[in-house]
């Protein structure tokens, strides 16, 4: 069943600007129980960083967090975005093809208002499939 993007995104989200610190957005992660934070600045949207990004731009290239900024180390743009009206179907379409979990949406002009992830279009076709139940689960601390 095809829906619009507004019905099942997350407007749950963090932005942190181009220049803050991995540590500090990691901080701001965990604090906010999510894996990933939209890079903006002035409500502009730069990029995506996700945990992922951290581990295998930072961490695993021996980056200094503390001092390493996540407009260095995040999905640099042009990052695939949807808007609030768009489909489910275009989303799927999306992160078929760029080969991302997440995708911001963004309304006109560019200004972040949401993500929306795999698990959250999982729960959404079948609520009861093993992503769905996963996306839904307590993170484990």
């Amino acid at each position: 069943m095809t829906r619009q993007i507004r019905d099942v995104m997350s407007s749950r989200t963090a932005s942190v600007e181009p220049m803050t610190t991995v540590t500090r957005a990691a901080r701001l992660m965990r604090d906010q129980d999510i894996g990933d934070v939209l890079v903006a600045y002035d409500s502009d949207l730069f990029g995506v960083l996700t945990d992922r990004d951290i581990v295998l731009r930072a961490v695993a290239e021996g980056c200094d967090p503390d001092v390493t900024t996540v407009g260095s180390v995040c999905t640099p743009p042009p990052v695939a975005t949807l808007a609030p009206d768009d489909t489910t179907d275009h989303a799927v379409e999306l992160m078929r093809r760029y080969a991302v979990r997440r995708i911001p949406v963004v309304e006109r002009g560019g200004c972040p208002v949401g993500i929306v992830s795999l698990g959250d279009l999982a729960a959404t076709e079948d609520p009861r499939s093993a992503l769905a139940e996963i996306s839904g689960a307590a993170p484990n601390r």
